[in-house]
């Protein structure tokens, strides 16, 4: 299993309107841009939206940072898309057999590593910015 997509295309959707801050950026346009669907850009929007990392004004077609891409980290935007629950990265099983040694023992002993690699895995994510993002995708497009 992976991390929602929603993740990537929150990413994506923040660099989109960097880059294209001067044009018109309508779902439809996003969707065109992600290769997807109008009413799921909508509803990652939505989401972002209520972090507060882009703004939607009814009636007005397009969308617009919400912040400066320098202040947005992809840990917000992990956070924003609700990707996974707090600490709830790694499942554990339910319902080992207590009566078995390591069905006894398993959920406690795993569940701290998995917290580990959590909070490891968030801190990365909250050093890289959507303005890092962005400066990569212009440099890779200059290259083509």
């Amino acid at each position: 299993m992976s991390i929602s997509s929603r993740f990537s295309v929150g990413i994506h959707i923040l660099s989109l309107l960097e880059i294209n801050k001067d044009g018109v950026n309508t779902s439809e346009f996003i969707a065109g841009s992600v290769n997807t669907n109008p009413v799921v850009i909508r509803k990652i929007m939505g989401m972002l939206k209520n972090a507060g990392l882009v703004k939607v004004r009814p009636g007005v077609a397009g969308a617009e940072l919400g912040k400066d891409i320098s202040e947005i980290t992809m840990l917000d935007v992990y956070k924003a898309v609700n990707v996974v629950q707090e600490k709830e990265l790694f499942g554990v099983h339910a319902n080992p057999n207590p009566s078995c040694p390591v069905g006894k023992n398993i959920q406690e002993t795993i569940s701290p590593i998995f917290s580990a690699a959590q909070l490891s895995m968030e801190k990365a994510l909250d050093n890289v910015t959507i303005m890092d993002v962005v400066k990569e995708i212009i440099e890779k497009g200059q290259g083509t």
